[in-house]
């Protein structure tokens, strides 16, 4: 069992669920990106760059994408409680999957460019 299986082992099964599905989208959308944990949650490096994190709390997904993935879905986003870099999706509420799984295709896109562009 890896750091992310044990951090999503913590959680009751219902949430393990929702983590489980979070966790596949990120891998299907950024098949590349490193898997680690990072400030205590799981998180996604791409290129070396911060790709995105999450995180379960006891009424919400915590969702980080940095500030532009935040920035550039802020009208699908202002739905939810946010702060800079960060969005709450409520646990007794649907999870917008095929939102975070744009937000980790638009950030992969953005990290891509970067990268190409500094080559």
């Amino acid at each position: 069992m890896n750091e992310v299986e044990k951090y999503l082992s913590t959680f009751p099964a219902e949430v393990q669920i929702i983590l489980e599905k979070i966790r596949a989208l990120i891998k299907k959308a950024a098949p590349e990106a490193i898997e680690t944990i990072a400030y205590g949650m799981p998180a996604y490096k791409s290129n070396g760059r911060p790709l995105v994190y999450f995180a379960a709390f006891k009424n919400h997904i915590g969702f980080y994408a940095t500030p532009t993935g935040h920035e550039q879905f802020a009208k699908a986003l202002s739905q939810y409680k946010q702060r800079k870099g960060s969005v709450q999706f409520p646990l007794n509420k649907e999870i917008p999957y095929d939102l975070i799984k744009q937000i980790v295709e638009y950030r992969e896109m953005e990290i891509f460019l970067k990268a190409k562009k500094k080559q």
